[in-house]
């Protein structure tokens, strides 16, 4: 039952009233025709104070209650929208006149009735007949003002949808922008296909994992911190292009750009290598761009972020150069370790050359590359060992990065495919450990699988639900996540005398 308060009593004594009456408050169907947004279309030229005797039969939830003696007014809002009702003496029938006493703000109601609009000008449904078909019992938030704080909007999203519509509209967008990208790669020749979420063995990306144990098999498993390797397998196997679109998780930060559990994108196709995942990249976006919000100019922030291809290519060395002024190949690694220290000093990995060069790069260059997209290209070879050295310097490897609005928007690889090499770096890599002392395991399945031979391979992940804050406006994930993460609300221990 609901904490007990003047307006949960109130609703429990209308309900008790209803039922008292032979009124069934929570009925099994109600058959509308007709939605708040096709009636204001189909009825956008009426005029003031003009009545039809044309009906309409809408469903929706009750936001507003205004009553004027024998005049009521509901604020009804369905999925599309809202639409005044009218409940008058003369024309609504008497249990649907008494059902209306007995209705309150966030109750679901069915109503049968002409189209008029008022003097006013409103569009509204004068009603015949209405039928209750939820009661509530929990009041709505502050009236129409909305809802506007964030704990509860978050911990409760089914109340920052009801009191935002704007919300929903976000989370509509958000649909249409995965749908959007789906429709790009199967048009394309990809394969849409499943991974496993619990693995036995995680890898695929430089992350802790959420751990967990299996009671039938009685061993530890994993949740997926990214579909890498297995969609690998899936093109040893003779799958040409595949992607994966769903669920990912990584035991770390929480913050405006990241979530534990989150959405990624990860497609593979076989012998592509990462100068053919750029073009797509960045033609996927320009493609999902248009299709949603109508053009490439996306503006965020007050900034316009053009998306229209190509975009610029800047190699990890070249951004030191050009940005921080700094040469890396004449610094020895002392040298490269001193100014870590002073223009990172929270980085806690190894002290290995490449990687401290990419801390360098991401410490001095990021934050001046603005808001435009760019791809970092050609990143040190200690970075990651699923990587190709690159074919015209084996110190680096064909890596790159993309940024939009200033944000990590995805990664992307020619594909490590000599099982031998494979091997010798994921060894040295889980001997060395990475950020925070993290050792990712040796995938002995997956070496085995590409020792059956992998075609040259390009590969290419994107963060979905920082494409959709981009494109919907958003400054934090939580704003584009249905239910973020969020801890755990600590209860009020009762006070002891």
């Amino acid at each position: 039952m609901p904490e007990k308060n003047d307006l949960v009593e109130s609703k429990l004594g209308h309900l008790k009233t209803l039922r008292e009456n032979g009124i069934n408050p929570y009925p099994y169907h109600f058959e509308a025709n007709a939605t708040s947004q096709q009636l204001h279309q189909k009825y956008e030229s009426l005029a003031a104070a003009e009545e039809t005797q044309e009906t309409t039969c809408i469903s929706g939830r009750i936001k507003i209650i205004r009553s004027f003696g024998k005049l009521v007014f509901l604020d009804v809002w369905d999925h599309t929208g809202k639409i005044q009702v009218q409940a008058k003496e003369d024309e609504t029938d008497k249990e649907s006149l008494f059902i209306v006493e007995n209705l309150d703000p966030g109750d679901w109601i069915g109503i049968e009735g002409r189209i008029i609009k008022t003097k006013r000008g409103e569009l509204t449904v004068l009603a015949k007949k209405f039928t209750v078909l939820s009661k509530s019992i929990q009041p709505l938030p502050e009236k129409w003002h909305g809802l506007t704080d964030t704990e509860t909007r978050y911990r409760q999203r089914h109340l920052d949808l009801i009191m935002n519509p704007e919300v929903k509209r976000v989370f509509e967008k958000r649909s249409q922008i995965i749908k959007t990208v789906r429709e790009y790669l199967d048009q394309h020749g990809f394969v849409e296909v499943e991974i496993p979420s619990l693995q036995p063995v995680y890898g695929g990306a430089n992350a802790k994992p959420f751990k967990t144990l299996s009671n039938a098999l009685k061993q530890e498993l994993y949740l997926s911190i990214s579909p890498e390797l297995y969609l690998k397998r899936l093109i040893v196997g003779g799958f040409d292009k595949v992607y994966f679109l769903g669920k990912s998780f990584r035991n770390e930060d929480i913050d405006k750009t990241h979530n534990p559990e989150f959405t990624i994108m990860e497609c593979y196709a076989a012998n592509w290598d990462y100068n053919d995942m750029m073009k797509l990249f960045e033609d996927m976006y320009n493609y999902v761009a248009k299709k949603v919000t109508g053009t490439t100019q996306i503006e965020y922030d007050g900034t316009i972020v053009d998306l229209k291809a190509p975009w610029r290519r800047l190699p990890v060395k070249q951004g030191l150069k050009e940005y921080a002024n700094i040469d890396v190949d004449k610094l020895k690694d002392a040298e490269l370790i001193k100014l870590v220290k002073h223009h990172a000093p929270d980085y806690d990995g190894p002290q290995i050359r490449g990687l401290l060069i990419a801390e360098l790069f991401e410490a001095l260059v990021e934050e001046k590359l603005g808001k435009q997209p760019v791809f970092i290209t050609d990143y040190p070879a200690e970075t990651t060992p699923l990587c190709k050295a690159h074919r015209d310097n084996p110190e680096l490897i064909e890596r790159f990065e993309p940024l939009v609005n200033g944000w990590e928007a995805g990664n992307a690889y020619s594909e490590l495919n000599d099982p031998v090499l494979q091997r010798k770096l994921l060894e040295q890599q889980a001997s060395e450990g990475r950020a925070g002392g993290t050792a990712e395991p040796v995938d002995e399945d997956f070496i085995n699988a590409i020792e059956y031979g992998m075609p040259p391979t390009g590969g290419l992940g994107v963060g979905i639900d920082r494409m959709v804050m981009l494109l919907t406006g958003q400054s934090t994930i939580k704003d584009v996540v249905l239910w973020p993460l969020m801890k755990n609300k600590e209860e009020k221990k009762p006070e002891t005398k």
